[in-house]
């Protein structure tokens, strides 16, 4: 379900491929989280994915205007877990509601990986 907005000046309806591309691109900006990661429900492996496919990695709900966000991604050998998710929650809330200007309910972090940075 997209996101709807009434104004005076008439209805602005957010497609969720656009805020999920907005909160891949959010995510990776934080420090420890190496990128974004596509799930394989056939194999069960998750890869790495690139710039271009950040939404993959994202599954946005939009329940009465109140979004529910999920996260797959890969964190950088040797960082925090807890840290990562704790700075990543509240980066990406903040930003995809300043951008949405709709309120985020809950971000949910999925670890699928971890990868050595030279």
């Amino acid at each position: 379900m997209n996101g709807t907005m009434f104004t005076k000046m008439g209805e602005i309806t957010i497609d969720t491929d656009v805020i999920a591309k907005y909160a891949g691109s959010s995510a990776i900006e934080c420090f420890g989280v190496v990128g974004m990661a596509s799930v394989s429900m056939k194999d069960g492996l998750a890869k790495l994915l690139r710039r271009e496919s950040l939404n993959h990695g994202v599954n946005v709900v939009i329940e009465d205007n109140v979004m529910t966000i999920d996260l797959h991604i890969i964190v950088s050998y040797g960082v925090s877990i807890s840290a990562v998710a704790e700075n990543l929650i509240s980066n990406v809330k903040y930003k995809v509601e300043e951008f949405a200007g709709l309120t985020v309910a809950k971000i949910n972090i999925f670890v699928e990986g971890v990868r050595v940075i030279d």
